[in-house]
């Protein structure tokens, strides 16, 4: 059933394409000290930044979202939660708290995967941290309005087991050193979106739990780019290979390969846009290219309250001036008019 099993992964053949990604990757970790050392004076920005966007795009990706205006005082802790929305919110800003400030690797057993269960539901509702105790339907709703089952995860009794399996596999395939460490690692993420162990949040769990694993083995980019918003702005490739690669799960005979490709593109992905930002050579401030960033990074329309939120570093000035700049280059545009006016980018 689990595809992270060490004998099995070590069989199969890496094409060309995915090994090119992989190395792609590789490469990156080990410049990212030296990215780091270039201009420190850009990471308190590029960490603030990442922080709200990752902690939006997981939750609005999963359907919740909270106003713009409260959006930043929730993620940065200057506001208590007014609703379960704001504490599932807030809540996944702590685990994301708790993963960088591990100074040791954390070794993963199930206990692990729960305590980020329960950060990511704000710790308040009845069942964080705590397996399913229902079998549960992963469903499709097609623009009809139907709902489809589109994939039918592990049942309730069987999952305390399958997840201890599942994280012993995770060690042993680390101490093994026949896979590559980001392949297993991608694989974990994938086999524990195939079992699907809570009533809810699994999704958060998984970016979750993908960001903790990533920087276990020396990859850093997510303090710096928000490998959520990535996920988010490909939310139709992310579903589509999930289904494609979940077929024949169960009986062990599903396909891998496009999963490591789509999981090693969004990390060199990542990376390349810590690069731009920190290797920028162009004249106007790097506060500048952020805000230039953030706007065209925007999944769906927004307005100026929604950028604020996003960039509480920069002033309300230098957001309009580079909104005016993409609007003369015609990359956005303004929809409607007054309190209800929204940007939108252009194809």
């Amino acid at each position: 059933m689990l595809s992270l099993d060490q004998r099995k992964l070590a069989d199969i053949s890496i094409p060309v394409g995915t090994g090119w990604l992989l190395g792609a990757c590789m490469e990156a970790r080990g410049k990212q000290d030296l990215w780091i050392r270039q201009k420190p004076e850009v990471l308190d920005v590029l960490r603030e930044q990442a922080i709200i966007q990752s902690v939006e795009s997981s939750n609005r990706i999963e359907g919740v979202t909270i106003p713009a205006d409260r959006l930043r005082p929730v993620v940065l802790g200057k506001s208590k939660p007014r609703d379960r929305s704001e504490e599932e919110l807030a809540g996944y800003r702590q685990a994301l708290d708790w993963i960088y400030s591990r100074k040791r690797q954390v070794s993963i057993i199930p206990k692990v995967i729960q305590r980020l269960h329960a950060f990511a539901q704000g710790g308040l509702s009845g069942d964080a941290g705590e397996w399913k105790k229902r079998d549960n339907e992963i469903i499709e709703i097609l623009p009809n309005g139907e709902r489809k089952i589109r994939f039918v995860p592990t049942s309730a009794e069987y999952t305390p087991k399958i997840m201890d399996t599942l994280c012993r596999n995770y060690r042993e395939a680390c101490d093994d050193e026949r896979v590559p460490p980001l392949l297993i690692v991608a694989t974990f993420v994938f086999d524990l979106l195939c079992i699907h162990p809570f009533r809810d949040g699994n999704g958060r769990v998984s970016r979750l739990a993908t960001t903790l694993l990533l920087q276990s083995h020396g990859f850093q980019v997510a303090r710096y780019v928000s490998l959520e918003r990535l996920v988010e702005q490909s939310k139709e490739d992310y579903y589509g290979v999930l289904a494609e690669c979940s077929q024949g799960w169960h009986e062990g005979k599903n396909e891998l390969l496009p999963w490591w490709n789509y999981f090693l593109s969004m990390l060199r992905l990542a990376y390349k846009e810590f690069e731009r930002q920190v290797e920028s050579t162009q004249a106007r401030p790097a506060k500048s290219d952020l805000v230039k960033q953030t706007v065209l990074a925007q999944v769906e329309q927004f307005t100026l309250g929604d950028l604020a939120a996003q960039l509480p570093s920069a002033s309300t000035q230098l957001i309009k001036k580079i909104l005016a700049e993409l609007k003369k280059q015609r990359r956005i545009r303004l929809v409607g008019r007054g309190r209800g006016a929204r940007w939108e980018i252009l194809p």
